[in-house]
């Protein structure tokens, strides 16, 4: 109760040292301001090296202060992505949870699928050699589409392998040299190919017409194709493998059945050719013409 009732003698004693504590504290900062400028005079290399690094830890600090609402904007941009980063990380992870179930149904289905294979004692297709190659020309124009290869005979191009990329076929080999090859693309005039319209599986070959678009002709009578049909190749003749994506039907109508093919031509950088050790094009023989017409000049000379 005496204390309570007498709160003055506490304050008396607090107010004299706070004011001792205040002078101490800045005699304390004038003594310390002395002896970093004495230290300054004395080592001029140490301090600058002490104001460089106080000057590196405070600068942030002070790019912060002068641009309050950057730095603001900053972090709220920062807290976004890390939600968009947890986001997309929920669905990575669910993701990656259905591909594990899909991987497992697929080793399964592998597994039954190799015994019922070695039950009906089935001959597999043969392993495909890919080659890429770099298209270094597009030599297309009116009458003709194909473009130039950086790969020859030497890299073991040959003719009529399936050129390919990653959307679908491109064409076929048309001719081949030692260190270059051309692709007869499929919407040129001379490129015939037997197709499978799905999901129908209706047979069909689809000519180019020198447009960006081939047309589908010789189809069995009663066919019936829808606009957005998938186009891919049969491999009937042996000329490509079977299955190969080509295209999807992109009109029907009194003008015939045309394709939109999945490759851009405009778009070719590399193209992949296949080889299957397919034989159904025929190396074209060597044309005897020239012969025949210097065996015909021959005799005349010598008749004269």
């Amino acid at each position: 109760m005496a204390l309570k009732d007498n709160p003055r003698p506490i304050s008396g004693i607090a107010q004299p040292v706070k004011t001792m504590a205040h002078r101490l504290a800045y005699l304390a900062l004038v003594l310390a301001a002395i002896a970093m400028m004495m230290l300054g005079k004395v080592d001029s290399v140490m301090m600058e090296r002490v104001r460089i690094v106080v000057t590196d830890a405070v600068a942030p600090i002070l790019d912060a202060i002068s641009r309050p609402v950057e730095s603001a904007n900053r972090l709220i941009e920062e807290a976004r992505d890390l939600y968009a980063i947890r986001a997309v990380n929920a669905k990575l992870l669910q993701d990656n949870e259905r591909l594990l179930q899909w991987q497992t149904v697929a080793r399964k289905l592998e597994a039954e699928n190799k015994a019922l294979h070695s039950l009906l004692n089935f001959v597999p297709d043969k392993e495909a050699r890919y080659i890429t190659a770099r298209v270094i020309a597009d030599t297309g124009g009116a009458f003709a589409n194909s473009v130039l290869l950086n790969a020859g005979e030497g890299a073991g191009v040959r003719k009529g392998q399936a050129a390919i990329t990653g959307e679908g076929l491109v064409g076929r080999i048309a001719g081949v040299g030692m260190r270059s090859s051309r692709v007869l693309l499929i919407t040129d005039l001379n490129s015939r190919i037997p197709v499978l319209v799905q999901p129908g599986s209706i047979r069909a070959i689809m000519a180019g017409v020198n447009s960006k678009q081939p047309r589908l002709i010789h189809l069995p009578p009663g066919a019936i194709v829808g606009q957005g049909d998938r186009v891919v190749t049969s491999g009937h003749g042996g000329a490509f493998p079977s299955g190969l994506p080509v295209g999807r039907v992109s009109s029907v109508g009194d003008q015939g059945i045309s394709i939109r093919p999945f490759v851009d031509r405009t778009r070719l950088g590399y193209v992949r050719l296949l080889d299957y050790g397919l034989t159904g094009i025929v190396e074209t023989p060597p044309d005897q013409s020239g012969i025949a017409a210097v065996g015909k000049k021959h005799p005349g000379k010598a008749e004269r």
